[in-house]
């Protein structure tokens, strides 16, 4: 809708109701309506979740629409971002948020930083959600405010030029409400427990859920040891709860999310059942790590199944875990991601221990043998050395090609002693290029870095420290901080209208008039900032 006809569908309301709504001002209902375009989560939730539909449906007919998204675990470090983005490119297309259920852990419980084994209050996930996207429509409040600004300047200038321009720029507004993929770890309990966790979710704005295949007791970080899957049967009820959720809420466009960590998982909590030769129960349980018994070798406590007529004892851990056989991860991966896709996921997730195109290429391609469409998002993840591998792909691909590597050790390519070599050269371009190349060769449809902001405001905190505790003293924050802030046009250098001081200013005249005490005076320093860089 139009700021006229917002304007005029608000005049009518008023005009309806007499007298007693004189003192209002259709103008000012106009622009508070559009500032709050978003009312609930639930509005949000199916907004967004078209946007990743034709986000979707744009990389199947070219792989070089492929969309991103960065981890943040605050509100005010999404809204930034999203601002930064309209900053830098014009418009949000493409760049969602990620909600890391690590970071949620690490720094968003109550009871401290914990480890990434879903310990974290359940709540905490859809009360973030709900932190990011105020965050973010606040961000959209700011923008237009703005604008709202400049229009009356223009107006009283008697200028009606650049007036028509900034009611174009209204008109035209681009939200800074974006989607978010969620994480939902293994579901925080049962089937029903997963339900009723996702439909908080949505219920906060979130249009994608990325639920893992581990056991949800037992759950691990998708890149440390000791994780745990379960059979196929138990995980899709909850991709299935997930989908009950979208629909109850009205949210049909909602987006699931399967991630298997088959490939790092070599332990099993369960035998699947199994009902008859073949079934997806015995595929599951072909994989164990099994050896062959006769009645006689049958000991107190074992567990057996058959398999091709054969008694067989799966090996059992001390700990009562079943193993699998090794090298199997590749294989169970495909099969994990062709049930999901048959089971109603929309989108897959393949943990990885590196970050490596060919390998991630090599299951793709057999999913989409039985799957064409299948997509993935694919954690770009600060958990991999990425100097470090691309160096070492890169040697390895030298070698392969004949090419003399006798001046680099393998093993110390992390070294600085490097970084000015052609080795390092090419492995900084194929670092580069590798969410376009992974776009396009393998499958992946969303690039994000889970914990991107954890390390950035760690190193940004150390740098700070380190020079403001020392020799420089104010020095360090004003030439490190506040100066690059102006110079680089940082809204964040006004930390009072990134508030919402302006907003309150704006609330005030509308609710009180001339009488209205504003903090945007002239005595506010924050004018300070006015003065041009150059």
């Amino acid at each position: 809708m139009s700021y006229q006809t917002e304007i005029q569908t608000a005049s009518d309301l008023i005009s309806a109701q007499g007298t007693p709504w004189d003192g209002i001002n259709a103008e000012y209902v106009a622009r508070m309506r559009l500032q709050n375009r978003f009312r609930t989560g639930l509005d949000i939730a199916r907004y967004t979740a078209k946007i990743m539909r034709q986000d979707m449906a744009a990389y199947d007919a070219d792989p070089a629409n492929y969309t991103q998204s960065l981890g943040c675990w605050h509100g005010f470090i999404g809204q930034q971002k999203m601002i930064s983005i309209k900053k830098h490119f014009g418009t949000t297309k493409g760049r969602y948020l990620y909600l890391s259920g690590w970071m949620v852990a690490a720094l968003r419980s109550e009871f401290g930083p914990l480890p990434d084994q879903s310990m974290h209050e359940k709540t905490s996930v859809p009360a973030l959600i709900e932190e990011l996207y105020t965050f973010l429509r606040q961000a959209d409040a700011r923008e237009l405010g703005g604008l709202f600004r400049e229009l009356d300047k223009a107006r009283d200038a008697g200028d009606e030029v650049t007036a028509a321009a900034v009611q174009k720029k209204i008109d035209n507004h681009e939200t800074h409400v974006v989607p978010i993929i969620a994480d939902i770890d293994a579901g925080f309990g049962n089937e029903e427990a997963t339900y009723l966790l996702a439909r908080k979710m949505i219920e906060a704005g979130a249009c994608a859920l990325q639920i893992e295949n581990q056991v949800s007791d037992e759950k691990q970080c998708g890149h440390q040891d000791g994780k745990v899957t379960v059979p196929h049967a138990d995980f899709l009820a909850k991709v299935r709860a997930c989908r009950y959720a979208f629909l109850e809420l009205g949210v049909d466009d909602g987006i699931i999310v399967t991630r298997t960590d088959s490939l790092g998982a070599g332990l099993t909590k369960q035998i699947a059942v199994s009902n008859e030769p073949g079934d997806l129960g015995d595929r599951y349980n072909s994989f164990l790590d099994c050896e062959e018994v006769s009645e006689e070798e049958i000991g107190n406590g074992d567990v057996l199944i058959r398999q091709d007529g054969k008694l067989m004892r799966p090996k059992r851990l001390p700990s009562g875990l079943f193993q699998f056989r090794k090298g199997s991860g590749e294989d169970r991966v495909v099969l994990d991601c062709i049930t999901s896709l048959q089971n109603g996921a929309d989108l897959l997730w393949i943990e990885t221990e590196k970050p490596h195109i060919g390998q991630i290429a090599s299951m793709v391609n057999r999913i989409r043998a039985e799957m064409p469409n299948a997509k993935l998002v694919y954690n770009n993840s600060p958990s991999f050395n990425w100097t470090l591998n691309f160096r070492q792909q890169v040697y390895d691909a030298w070698v392969e090609a004949g090419k003399d590597v006798s001046s680099y050790d393998r093993d110390r390519l992390m070294s600085v002693d490097y970084d000015g070599s052609d080795l390092a050269a090419e492995a900084d371009e194929r670092i580069r290029t590798f969410q376009a190349d992974a776009a396009r060769q393998a499958g992946i449809f969303h690039h994000l870095i889970t914990l991107p902001t954890y390390h950035t405001a760690a190193l940004s905190t150390d740098n700070l420290a380190r020079e403001y505790f020392g020799e420089q003293g104010m020095l360090g924050y004003v030439k490190n901080v506040q100066r690059e802030e102006i110079r680089q046009t940082i809204a964040c250098v006004k930390h009072q209208n990134m508030a919402g001081s302006d907003m309150g200013d704006d609330h005030k005249e509308y609710f009180s008039g001339e009488a209205a005490l504003k903090a945007g005076g002239t005595e506010n320093t924050m004018n300070q900032f006015a003065v041009p860089a150059e």
